[in-house]
């Protein structure tokens, strides 16, 4: 979390769930005391937990000043979601594993998200690139939604430039894993949890000096 904090970040994230509430418990005032006001700590639960155990560590996370509860439960679980917020007051996030407009309408619909201070983390990649994610962008603002509140999962390039191109609310990145796809193009350092986007056309693969090589030796 230091290393992350030293390279310009300001939001960082861990897993929860897979030890007993006591022990995350622990761990997460372990990081919060490490990080102190350098940045917000999120927390994933990569949604493992059924709704009574969502709840229980509902009632404990609450109690710490966290970015997010990320994903408590089986995706598709939108009861279980929208009693969550019954319990959490903090920001909620979830959404990843949603793949197209209807997906995102249901959620938005039946899961208690709350456009005031809940993130959606639908995927452009997995959820059928571009053209979809402006319908779904298109839901959420018929249902009240802002762009701003959508932070795409998998901090990889194209999430990266659809965040930047229509005014969403940041991007995840993954700077030491899902090499050569995480990360940023080449000299693009970040400042204070931001990034300046370099001039490149498209997606910007080819700012990416590791991953245009794979784009290429691929093409071949």
């Amino acid at each position: 979390m230091r290393g992350y904090i030293d390279r310009g970040y300001n939001v960082v994230k861990m897993k929860i769930g897979g030890e007993s509430l006591a022990i995350d418990a622990r761990r997460i005032e372990s990081v919060l005391a490490e990080i102190g006001a350098d940045a917000q700590l999120a927390v994933d639960a990569n949604g493992r937990f059924d709704t009574l155990t969502a709840i229980e560590y509902a009632k404990v996370l609450r109690d710490y000043p966290l970015f997010w509860y990320e994903e408590a439960g089986d995706p598709l679980d939108y009861h279980l979601q929208s009693v969550l917020a019954e319990f959490y007051p903090g920001a909620m996030a979830t959404g990843e594993n949603l793949f197209s407009h209807q997906d995102a309408r249901n959620l938005i619909r039946y899961g208690g998200m709350r456009p005031d201070r809940d993130w959606l983390q639908f995927d452009c990649a997995l959820s059928y690139g571009l053209v979809e994610y402006m319908r779904t962008l298109e839901v959420l603002e018929n249902a009240g939604w802002s762009a701003s509140r959508c932070i795409p999962h998998g901090g990889h390039q194209m999430s990266l430039n659809i965040a930047a191109g229509l005014g969403l609310g940041g991007n995840e990145s993954y700077p030491d894993l899902f090499q050569p796809y995480g990360g940023f193009p080449d000299g693009v350092k970040v400042e204070a949890g931001r990034i300046r986007m370099p001039d490149l056309p498209g997606i910007g693969f080819e700012g990416k000096t590791d991953l245009i090589r794979v784009m290429r030796d691929l093409a071949e």
